[in-house]
């Protein structure tokens, strides 16, 4: 036996598999969690938060960078909008190459490209090259590194589904989602720390090109094989089954998934809009745009902190559908309070509670989510099913890609992040629609005395779009807690691999009932029945 498997945990169940010469032939099966799974989920989390740090690298820092490149604001920009542009064309590519080629080689070149990526960013601060040079080489640093983020974005389920038993996948699954968001607020606070105003951005580039080429290290040498040698469950075990062109259509025609991928979709669609909306709406009521900044943090720490708890809970308990639907309608009210805090006036702390509260119970959906969209589309690829529900939700992981560049900048930016996610799948265009319907509703103020916002903004009311939002939130998730009913197939395939009865859902459960309750008769109608075959005796004797 392996050394490693000296290492892992074994257990023996018995499956009943069906075959000609014997009906019934039980085989005995061993399912081994290994653990070295703890490390490759590491491993995962440290790609997923380097790649999001070098991301929004230049965001906080975009006065000091455009000074120390000679570059416009604009050109700046254009370091955060590049992931977003070239996910477009990888996004289906990533999904087929996780459930084709594997788990190992897409995280080994994920983490070349992002250890390429930070290293040719700080080759271009190098006193060998001419200043025209400069920007030109970042970009092209910065694109071999949103090059790797599909490659490493998409991975958790995958990772969940083919390493960990069935009662710490929702938990792996969001370990490794939640280091994106972490990433992006590590950089946030981070960047303008290392460059202050010494303007010294060669230090920032070399600062985040060590972890990344650390991780790449790790990576190449660490992982060895895309699935352990004995599957952890007996889903992982008949994971990818469907070919990917075919699962696509399968998910195409699957009610559930459709319902889960439009309204978690419109739920994501109002996160975008309250990432890019938030520091317009509170500046108008005199907050500036560091408690926005504040209010924004809030928001991603809680909402990991809310991933974590929620996490555990649903690997304990299996109730995707339960934790979602109640998540969801907690979210749905927050987004309620704000939209009527945010039109009030010194109310920093109400504010302060709201955002976190949106973000403790709306933003730990997400990894849940992911599980459910196996769950309902098993036994299509985990990269496809939760990869279709990641692409077409990517504005979700946009939340600070706002920038701290001056005032008369900001429409220019804002109009260029709009542009951009015109060009994404079905989510990404419910929350352009919803940011485009948003600001359309905005009325010019005849007054703003308190105002801190840049002069594009000072006289715009956001009250009736709040209410907008607000609603838009509000009927998404009725219908979601209306329509949405789904089996768990995975969990349903694996307890059926052991021997064990089938997982009901509650829908499922009540129909169970109900049917119990018509087949089996009550005692009266048993009495009744006894008291007239009685008579019947009497009668014929």
């Amino acid at each position: 036996m392996e050394n490693e498997d000296n290492l892992s945990d074994e257990f023996r169940v018995h499956v009943v598999i069906p075959s000609k010469p014997n009906p019934i032939l039980e085989k005995l099966i061993v399912f081994k969690v290994y653990k070295r799974r703890w490390f490759i989920l590491f491993v995962l989390c440290l790609l997923n938060c380097s790649n999001s740090m070098l991301w929004l690298t230049f965001a906080p820092v975009a006065d000091q960078s455009a000074q120390f490149m000679g570059v416009t604001l604009d050109q700046i920009n254009w370091l955060s909008i590049i992931y977003m542009v070239v996910a477009i064309p990888l996004s289906f590519g990533t999904t087929w190459m996780l459930d084709t080629l594997g788990l190992r080689i897409t995280l080994v070149l994920g983490s070349w490209l992002n250890m390429l990526g930070a290293v040719l960013r700080f080759v271009s601060v190098l006193g060998s090259l001419v200043s025209a040079a400069k920007f030109p080489v970042v970009m092209g640093g910065q694109t071999l590194c949103a090059l790797a983020q599909p490659l490493v974005i998409f991975t958790p389920t995958k990772l969940a589904a083919l390493w960990f038993p069935e009662h710490q996948r929702a938990t792996a699954n969001m370990i490794a989602s939640m280091s994106n968001p972490l990433g992006i607020l590590v950089a946030s606070i981070f960047s303008p720390m290392i460059v202050g105003t010494t303007n010294n951005i060669s230090s920032l580039l070399f600062i985040y090109a060590v972890p990344a080429a650390i991780i790449c290290f790790l990576a190449t040498v660490g992982i060895r094989d895309s699935s352990p040698p004995t599957p952890p469950s007996a889903s992982a075990e008949s994971s990818t089954s469907e070919p990917f062109l075919e699962g696509i259509m399968l998910l195409l025609r699957n009610k559930a998934y459709m319902i889960l991928l439009l309204c978690f979709g419109s739920g994501i669609a109002v996160f975008t809009c309250f990432s890019t909306l938030l520091e317009q709406i509170m500046c108008v009521r005199g907050y500036p745009n560091d408690f926005a900044g504040l209010c924004g943090g809030l928001f991603i720490v809680f909402g990991i902190v809310g991933a974590g708890f929620l996490g555990l809970y649903v690997d304990k308990t299996k109730k995707f559908i339960e934790a979602t639907k109640v998540n969801m309608s907690l979210s749905a009210l927050a987004c309620i309070a704000f939209s009527v805090v945010s039109q009030m006036r010194n109310q920093r702390i109400a504010l302060a509670v709201v955002c976190s509260l949106f973000g403790f119970f709306g933003f730990s959906i997400y990894p849940v989510a992911m599980e459910l969209s196996v769950e309902c589309s098993y036994p299509v690829g985990e990269a496809t099913s939760a990869g279709l529900i990641f692409i077409s939700g990517y504005c979700l992981i946009l939340v600070h890609t706002r920038t701290t560049h001056t005032e008369d900048q900001d429409c220019k930016y804002r109009l260029m992040l709009k542009s951009m996610c015109l060009f994404f799948p079905p989510r990404q265009i419910q929350s352009v629609i919803y940011i485009l319907l948003l600001q359309g509703l905005t009325k010019p103020m005849a007054d703003s005395p308190f105002s801190t916002c840049s002069a594009g903004d000072a006289s715009l009311s956001w009250r009736v779009p709040m209410l907008v939002m607000a609603g838009l939130c509000s009927a998404f998730t009725c219908c979601f807690v209306i329509f949405f009913h789904t089996e768990y197939r995975r969990l349903d395939a694996e307890a059926q691999a052991i021997g064990k009865k089938p997982t009901l859902t509650a829908c499922q459960t009540v129909k169970s009932q109900t049917l119990t309750t018509r087949q089996t008769p009550t005692t009266s109608q048993t009495d009744n029945t006894q008291d007239s075959d009685q008579k019947e005796e009497q009668a014929s004797g």
